[in-house]
């Protein structure tokens, strides 16, 4: 770029300055005189006109510049002599193109803003060196960070551009550059108008970075689904677009449950992709080998690049432990080698298979931070983990949800062998069975399809168990959610985190002890966040928190609560933990100033206690189903303005005006409602009594920020308030009613207006509701419960529902004028449908369930009292049939042949647990759910049941348990 002056500094200058006009190509003639000339220092300044512009320039530097002014002004045309030229093209561009030539390199660059003028005017003027510029800035874009550093749209502008005026460079750059930020591309508003030529080879680029195959699929799908709907493309151009775009995605690596609902509106894909997956589940291994024979293991291979920063394989339950490590292989390996790995990636080869690794060189990838293979039970978690250490030297976070058969060993063996992992989740379904329960009897076996402990990949105790080992100083957090199997000597090895955990979550680890709590507690001095719900924490590790800490680091501190664990907790979840004296409960509430997410749901806290909490930076308070009183809660609502969740669901005692403790407090409070819409913006709220709102303007604006509501016993909304939902709470999401009086005017306006509304429960509700309440369109409805309230559906109503919703649950019960027809209407309807609960909905499984198996993304079923046709084999054929099945709950009385057989080693590795329940006259009335036999079937009385059978495994065990209560 030229630093020349713009011809206005001395005579010599002067003598070679001219008047360029320039009048805009694209500008209608007009008779107007031009304005007067400006030097080219004032371009960056407002224009004087849009359409013409007349600046001083020197007309050497021109010359010198640019082909264009060489021949006007440097040769035979009448303007090479004249000391004043007219030229007509595009302003913009022109204007761009002279500041470029006469401005300093300081204060003129290029960026995406004037990118496209620039180049425009460098083809037009034929400036060489800013052509020259222009590729090289352009191609330095993709080079810098691999995110999104200029907008989506000047990319498709250029991508236009470029074939009207024969600029290659454009072409060559453009895919390569929105495949490696493709994750950031597809969150813009821009990415349904990338034309289909450019989608598509950013798609072919190698370079092409996603988090999931999912990821690209949906991508595809929201492009197709816009184009559909504009006029640019004849359908059969699109259609044909539709197929060739689709026909690149790795459909073998899709989410089973995500592959199923696109049959909703894909279904030659969806079905073609559920096939595929569902063939892979029986034999993926001989699969891969015929692959690697014919040369075609890309369609197999996980996408990974330089530029993958989170890899997310969750719900995938084809997957093995092959196709992580082809992914992970370099391309150019011969055939007989490739073939070798495959067969040698299994439970007993991994001393062989870690020295074809190192001969492999496995490629790496620093830049991933975050692997997710939750729902993937077919991995061998030994190969994974040294997978994960040849493959992603720098991971930090681990997820594997949901897969049972992932040890205690083999989390060991990951802390060993990824040092640099700081969070892991290993969160499994919580247990059905609570402490409150009446267990009848109960016995445990061994699961006969553990894999033995392999002495190759696990570490040796006595490295595990050193002291203060520096090789575990990253792990920060830590969730066991559901691992009811894991026990206090297991809580004494992952004390050897003491350095460096801060957050653990043990909710439903029922086998732990309030003394292996505490000394998890008293070892991991660090520890700020935990989630402790229904386990046996209690009055021991309370003392243990509240006690002064040795190693206190805030001696300095003025308030003596500061020495004390207790004092810099953040999170703490004590839902269910039913051994904490009120003692204890005042103790520990009175130590924790700064915890910001509380939850004390069903403990014994009371007003004793809860006028002890003196903290003001709440965020989250659950204190639902116990005992306190506004004279309590009032003080903690006014101190903390932060609060934007708060559950009290189930305290009856907010409805008195006077708590036990008011004469030693002396506390004013007001009503329940005024004290949260007088101080809180809340965006989640679980109410009941005293909840009772009675003019809409009662909950504006302290309510406009609500996203999830649950309403229950102890009040009953007004329909005024319920109608006016929508307005009241814009943003919400999901909407949980029991035992309101709803009608058809409130859920339809809930269903048309609340365009966010993802869940709706209706529990035990009141009213006339009719067909005419679901009979409009819910495209973000994704969980749908009725119970007890809809008892009037028939087939055309599910029919409709499916019409108008895209469900991924639902609920139904009492919905007795169903029948067999019904299974095959929710199966074609939802066929993405995870979780299916229906309950004494006529005769739906009279014939079967053929049709319920083939909801093959099923991950929850339950099928009670809807017709004496299951057969004995249930519980296997589910298995069988649906790979991501986790929990079955079935009645006895259902039963075509008496009873149903009970699995040890389930097909299944993800099965969790198995529910049956018998009711007490199942022996009278021809073995039904009703009392004694009647004439008339209208006058049969339902009947409670008398217990139930519950098989649940774990990751060692199957354990048998005969409880009571209906569960």
């Amino acid at each position: 770029m030229s630093s020349a002056g713009d011809g206005e500094d001395g005579g010599g200058a002067a003598a070679d300055t001219m008047v360029l006009e320039i009048t805009d190509a694209a500008a209608s003639p007009s008779s107007a005189p031009p304005p007067p000339p400006i030097p080219v220092s004032a371009l960056a300044a407002p224009l004087p006109s849009p359409t013409v512009l007349a600046v001083r320039a020197d007309r050497s530097r021109l010359i010198e510049s640019s082909s264009y002014f060489r021949a006007l002004l440097g040769g035979s045309f009448s303007e090479s002599g004249s000391g004043y030229v007219r030229i007509s093209c595009d302003l913009a561009a022109a204007v761009q193109v002279l500041r470029y030539l006469f401005e300093p390199p300081a204060s003129f660059a290029i960026s995406h803003h004037n990118f496209l003028p620039l180049l425009e005017g460098a083809l037009f003027l034929a400036v060489e060196s800013l052509l020259v510029d222009c590729e090289r800035w352009f191609r330095t874009v993709r080079s810098r960070n691999p995110s999104m550093v200029v907008p989506l749209d000047f990319i498709i502008e250029a991508w236009y551009f470029a074939p009207k005026h024969g600029v290659t460079f454009v072409e060559d750059v453009c895919p390569g550059y929105l495949a490696q930020n493709f994750v950031q591309v597809i969150s813009s508003r821009s990415f349904v108008h990338i034309p289909y030529d450019l989608l598509c080879s950013t798609i072919e680029s190698p370079h092409l970075t996603v988090d999931s195959e999912k990821q690209l699929c949906e991508a595809i799908l929201s492009w197709v689904s816009a184009s559909r709907q504009s006029c640019e493309q004849s359908v059969s151009n699109s259609a044909d677009n539709q197929l060739s775009l689709l026909s690149k995605v790795r459909v073998c690596l899709l989410p089973l449950g995500f592959a199923a609902g696109t049959k909703r509106n894909c279904f030659e894909f969806g079905n073609n992709a559920v096939c595929m997956i569902l063939n892979l589940l029986k034999d993926s291994l001989q699969t891969l080998l015929h692959t690697v024979t014919d040369d075609n293991l890309d369609s197999y291979r996980i996408r990974l690049t330089e530029y993958s920063k989170k890899i997310v394989l969750s719900g995938c339950p084809q997957l093995t432990t092959q196709f992580l490590y082809i992914s992970a292989l370099p391309t150019d390996l011969d055939a007989v080698f490739k073939r070798t790995i495959v067969s040698d990636v299994n439970d007993g080869c991994l001393n062989h298979y870690n020295g074809l690794v190192k001969k492999a060189k496995t490629l790496s990838f620093r830049n991933v931070r975050i692997v997710d293979l939750s729902k993937c039970p077919n991995v061998h978690f030994g190969a994974v983990i040294l997978w994960m250490k040849w493959t992603f030297p720098e991971l930090r976070t681990f997820i594997a949800s949901y897969c049972l058969l992932f040890q205690f060993e083999d989390l060991q063996c990951l802390l060993l062998r990824c040092p640099w992992i700081n969070e892991i989740n290993l969160s499994i379904d919580t247990s059905v069975i609570l402490s409150k329960y009446s267990i009848i009897s109960s016995r445990s076996e061994v699961r006969r399809d553990v894999n033995r402990n392999l002495s190759s990949y696990y570490m040796q105790s006595g490295l595990y168990g050193t002291s203060g080992n520096p090789v575990f100083s990253n792990i920060s957090k830590l969730i066991l959610e559901g691992r009811n199997d894991i026990t206090d000597m297991n809580l004494l090895e992952i004390s050897m985190l003491k350095s460096s955990l801060c957050y653990i979550n043990i909710k439903h680890c029922t086998l732990l002890t309030d003394d292996g709590i505490s000394t998890l507690l008293l070892n991991c001095r660090k520890m700020h966040s935990m989630v402790l719900s229904y386990t046996s924490f209690g009055n021991h590790s309370i003392q243990t928190l509240c006690s002064l800490d040795p190693s206190d680091s805030f001696s300095y501190h003025k308030d003596e609560h500061a020495h004390v664990m207790a004092f810099r907790l953040q999170e703490l979840h004590l839902e269910g933990c039913e051994g904490i004296s009120c003692a204890a409960m005042s103790q520990l509430v009175s130590n924790m100033n700064i915890v910001k997410s509380l939850c004390l749901r069903e403990t014994s806290l009371a007003d004793g206690a809860l006028c002890n909490f003196v903290g003001s930076s709440l965020e989250y308070l659950d204190i639902s189903e116990t005992v306190v009183s506004m004279v309590s809660l009032a003080p903690v609502i006014r101190r903390n303005s932060n609060l934007s969740c708060l559950k009290t669901a189930g305290c009856r005692n907010l409805l008195f005006e006077q708590g036990e403790v008011q004469s030693t407090s002396g506390n004013k409070y007001g009503r329940f409602l005024q004290e949260i819409t007088s101080t809180c913006y809340l965006e989640d709220v679980e109410m009941g009594w005293a909840f009772c709102p009675v003019r809409v303007d009662d909950l504006i604006p302290s309510f406009s920020k609500v996203r999830r509501m649950t309403v229950g016993l102890g009040t009953t909304l007004p329909e005024n308030i319920l109608h006016a939902l929508p307005e009241i709470c814009p943003f919400l999401e999901s909407l949980v009613l029991r035992f309101q009086v709803i009608s058809d005017r409130v859920v339809r306006n809930l269903l048309e207006s609340s365009t966010n509304l993802q869940v709706l429960c209706l529990h035990y509700c009141l009213g006339n509701l009719t067909s005419f309440s679901f009979q409009t369109m819910a495209p973000a409805l994704r969980i749908l419960r009725l119970q007890w309230v809809t008892p009037w559906i028939t087939n055309d109503d599910l029919t409709i529902l499916t019409q108008n919703c895209n469900l991924v649950e639902l609920l139904l019960s009492g919905c007795k004028l169903l029948d067999s027809s019904s299974q095959e209407i929710i199966s074609s309807g939802w066929p993405n449908l995870a979780c299916l609960q229906l309950e004494e909905c006529g005769q739906i499984t009279l014939d079967g369930v053929d049709s319920i198996l083939d909801c093959k993304a099923l991950e929850e079923v339950l099928l009670r009292h809807t017709g004496r046709g299951i057969g004995r084999t249930i519980i296997t054929d589910a298995i069988r049939e649906l790979p991501l099945l986790r929990k079955l709950a079935l009645d006895l009385c259902d039963a075509s042949e008496g009873g149903y057989d009970t699995p040890n080693v389930p097909e299944g590795k993800m099965m969790r647990s198995v529910r049956m329940s018998r009711c007490k006259k199942s022996v009278a009335a021809a073995r039904s759910c009703f009392g004694e036999a009647s004439s008339s079937s209208s006058n049969r009385k339902p009947v409670q049941h008398r217990e139930t059978i519950v098989l649940e495994w774990s990751s060692r065990q199957l354990t048998t348990t005969v409880v009571e209560e209906r569960l």
